[in-house]
C-alpha cells in the first residue's frame, strides 16, 4: 500500500499527517479506524488525517490541538512524501 504522509516537528510536538479520502475524514468511525491502521507506521506519535475537498481546501481529523494548528498552515508548506508499506 502506498500513501502520502508527513512527519512534522513543531512547538516541541512531533506528529504525523496522513492524506486520506474526504469520506474517511467526514465519518468519525472510519477516521478512527484509519488512525488505528496507520499507528504502527508512526509508533508513539499522534496521527492527524487530512483530506481535501474539490477546491483543494484541507480538512483535518485527529487530536484537536494539532488539527487546529494545521488548519492555519498552508498545505504547500507540509513536507509530504510517499510511503510504501506491505
Amino acid at each position: 500500500m502506498k500513501f502520502q504522509g508527513a512527519i512534522i516537528k513543531e512547538q516541541r510536538v512531533t506528529f504525523a499527517i496522513v492524506i486520506v479520502k474526504k469520506q474517511i475524514v467526514d465519518h468519525k468511525t472510519e477516521a478512527d479506524k484509519a488512525i488505528h491502521v496507520f499507528q504502527p507506521i508512526f509508533p508513539g506519535i499522534p496521527i492527524v488525517l487530512m483530506a481535501q475537498d474539490s477546491r483543494g481546501i484541507p480538512t483535518y481529523y485527529g487530536r484537536q490541538d494539532i488539527s487546529q494548528f494545521m488548519a492555519n498552515i498552508p498545505i504547500e508548506c507540509v513536507p509530504f512524501k510517499e510511503y510504501t508499506i506491505s
